[in-house]
Formats: C-alpha cells, sequence, structure tokens
C-alpha cells in the first residue's frame, strides 16, 4: 500500500489561480462570444525583446553544429550569464557578490517553493498578509504549518497584516521567528518598504539568528527614488538574506524560464547542535542533486537583456507597462475606488466597492464586464475585501477594461 504526504491534504482547495482558471473556462463554456479581458494572473504580453530573440537564435544554431554544441552545463548557470548578473544589477549599487553567490534557475517560482527543502519542519516562519500563495503552500506540503483553522489560517504561521491601518506594511514579529518572507515590490498590494524600513528587518534578523527570503522579482519596476532594488543594499543584509530575482516580468521570459538567486557565504543555518553551516553549500548540494540547468539557449538569451541594446528594448517594456498601471490607478480613484500600488510595481490593489467579498466582487466582474482579475481572498485572510488587477495586459485591452468596470460597476 502507498501512502500519500498527507501534508497536501491540509491545502484548501485548488491552487488559486487554478481556481481562477476554473472558474473562466465556465463562464467561456456559458458564454462563448464573450469578449473576456484577463488581468488577473500575472503573465506578460509584450513578446520577447529583439536583441532576447536574436541571442537565442544564435545560439540555436550553436546547438546544430558539432563543434559549438553544449550537452550539460553547470547546474548553477553558466559564468558568462553569471557575470553579467553581478556586473550590472549589483556592483552599480555597491554590493559586492562572487560569482559562486549566483544560483540561475528556471524561474523565481520554483526557487522560492524550493528553498524551503534547506530548513528544518520545526522552524517558524513569517508571511506577510496578504502573501503570494507560494510561499505558503510549499510550507504546508513539508509539514512545518500546523493545521488549517477556523480563521483561514495555519496554526504554526507567524501573519504579518498588511492592512490600511499600517498603510499595507507589515509590522515586525512579536515573537522570534526564524524564517521571515518577504517580497518588494509587494505581490500582490504594490507597495515597497524604504531603506530604512528594511533595515529594520534585517536587525530583526542578524538579532534572532532568522534568515529573511526576499522576493524581488519586480524590483525593474521601481520608479521612485529611495526606495531599494536589492536587500543587500542594506549594511547587514549578507549575513541573513537570500534574494530571488527573474528576467519573467522584466524581459518576458514567463513562457522561457530564467531566474537566478543570490545565496551570500556568510548566511548561516544550525543543526541540533547549534553548529552553523552555510546556507549556500547547502543550495549547492540540493541543485547538483535535483537540478539540471537551465538550457544554453536560454542562459544566452538572457545575457542579452544586458547589452545596450536589450537595456533599451526592455526599459521600453517595463514604461509600457507602467503606463498600463496608471490608467489603471488614475482610472480607478476617478471614480471614487481606492487603490494602492501602481507607482513601483505593476499591480494595483483595489478595496473592493461596499465591502463587497473578493471572490463575489470577481464573478460579478467577470460576468457584468467580462474583466478577469484575483480576489485578494486568495492571497490571505487580510486580502479579503481587496482585489488585485496587473498592468500586464495590451494598452488597449487595459484602457477598454477600465472603461468596463467604470460603466458597467457603477
Amino acid at each position: 500500500m502507498a501512502f500519500i504526504n498527507e501534508n497536501y491534504l491540509k491545502l484548501p482547495g485548488s491552487y488559486l489561480f487554478s481556481e481562477i482558471a476554473r472558474r473562466i473556462a465556465q463562464f467561456k463554456t456559458d458564454n462563448p462570444d464573450a469578449d473576456i479581458i484577463k488581468m488577473g494572473i500575472g503573465d506578460v504580453t509584450r513578446p520577447l525583446p529583439p536583441a532576447v530573440i536574436k541571442a537565442m537564435s544564435k545560439a540555436v544554431e550553436e546547438m546544430a553544429r558539432p563543434e559549438s554544441f553544449r550537452g550539460y552545463g553547470p547546474e548553477q548557470g553558466y559564468n558568462f550569464l553569471v557575470e553579467k548578473i553581478i556586473e550590472n544589477d549589483f556592483t552599480p549599487r555597491g554590493v559586492e557578490l562572487s560569482s559562486d553567490e549566483v544560483f540561475v534557475s528556471d524561474g523565481a517560482k520554483c526557487d522560492t517553493a524550493n528553498f524551503q527543502e534547506l530548513f528544518g519542519i520545526d522552524n517558524i516562519f513569517a508571511v506577510t498578509d496578504p502573501v503570494y500563495p507560494v510561499y505558503v503552500d510549499s510550507n504546508v506540503m513539508a509539514g512545518r504549518t500546523g493545521k488549517f483553522n477556523e480563521k483561514g489560517q495555519f496554526d504554526k504561521i507567524v501573519y504579518l497584516p498588511c492592512t490600511e491601518e499600517n498603510g499595507m506594511k507589515p509590522s515586525l514579529p512579536t515573537t522570534r521567528v526564524d524564517m521571515i518572507y518577504l517580497c518588494y515590490p509587494n505581490n500582490p498590494t504594490g507597495m515597497t518598504l524604504s531603506v530604512a524600513e528594511l533595515k529594520q528587518w534585517v536587525d530583526y534578523a542578524r538579532e534572532n539568528k532568522s534568515v529573511i527570503l526576499f522576493d524581488a522579482a519586480y524590483e525593474a519596476f521601481i520608479r521612485e527614488e529611495g526606495v531599494p532594488k536589492s536587500i543587500f543594499e542594506i549594511e547587514g543584509a549578507r549575513e541573513v538574506a537570500v534574494e530571488f530575482r527573474s528576467f519573467s516580468k522584466t524581459a518576458g521570459f514567463t513562457g522561457t524560464r530564467c531566474a537566478y538567486t543570490i545565496i551570500p557565504k556568510e548566511v548561516m543555518v544550525y543543526d541540533s547542535k547549534g553548529e552553523a553551516h552555510s546556507l549556500n553549500k547547502l543550495w549547492l548540494r540540493r541543485q547538483t542533486t535535483k537540478f539540471n540547468g537551465v538550457s544554453y539557449p536560454v542562459q544566452a538569451a538572457a545575457v542579452a537583456t544586458f547589452s545596450p541594446e536589450g537595456k533599451a528594448q526592455i526599459k521600453e517594456t517595463i514604461d509600457y507597462y507602467m503606463e498600463n498601471a496608471r490608467i489603471i490607478r488614475e482610472g480607478l480613484e476617478k471614480v471614487g475606488y481606492k487603490v494602492f500600488g501602481g507607482v513601483n510595481a505593476p499591480y494595483i490593489w483595489m478595496k473592493t466597492p461596499n465591502n463587497m467579498a473578493s471572490w463575489d466582487f470577481f464573478d460579478k466582474l467577470m460576468n457584468e464586464a467580462h474583466v478577469i482579475g484575483t480576489p485578494g481572498a486568495g492571497f490571505g485572510t487580510s486580502g479579503e475585501g481587496y482585489f488585485r488587477l496587473t498592468a500586464f495586459n495590451t494598452r488597449e485591452n487595459t484602457e477598454k477594461a477600465i472603461e468596463r468596470i467604470n460603466n458597467k460597476l457603477k
């Protein structure tokens, strides 16, 4: 008899975006002629930049010739990409990294989900609420969270509410935690932390020997001055932080898959005897066992994002999405909706009208305006009464969606 991992049975319902897809599919079946505009899942619509296509095509041609063919590459990524990452994303910010502190992967979602494997199941971890569901669900699968309670939360997780009262920014835990998930610019609220605010988290982690798992997938969308793009801009962060980054939203790699994780050698975890172990070495061991690396053509394409042409093309794409964000934010504010985000992130976090339940608002928006968003409740209990819209659609669809929302849902 084969027994299951019963932790999977603790997961409430289906994965958030799977449930959204199910409801859309049913709606399309019932309304085959409906013109649906999707502004829910954070998938991009702009094509890969020309510089990326050119580099990928060249790399594919190399794979077609015996003299330039490549088989298995290094699990942690080719040096030609790692060096460009350090040179362009960190050195200009005064952050020093060595090449063996950068790990190239096939997605930040994969890395943030898999990274918890390195920690014992007795670790207490904290998440902001609302939060990207993968952080919680991957820990549920590992058996680290306890039972799902009547409040719609897990017993062993420390939740850090992000509400209108605290400006959608979490307070430090009142008890000691071992692992801290932070995502800034935030998904789903679109909010950011200042240097001073992020320094408080680094200081807390240093004092408690905690590890910060910092998701910076949206750092390229930051527009305001004084907002850190990397946690390693903060003094002491090399001792306590891991940072996850991605080419998906910035360069259109959602369907191509390439990301990278930064693990400084100073970050330590401890065994039952209190002896310290390098998190960097543990992740290397995990990756070399379970991962065969990102394909050569994809990594060659990622390098092109750092070329002068690539940078200019990516800036144009990001400007495009952030103009969409402005249209959404200002369009909703104009008719009286209360909104957050959309300034340093491609997400707009809106308060539902008349405190409507977020799934009810999802259905109303889909049925009456044929626009799809993401119910805030899917991101946690503090997300109830809110709704997320993304700026990743086309300009035409973005303008049309806001017009529909404002006209149909008055």
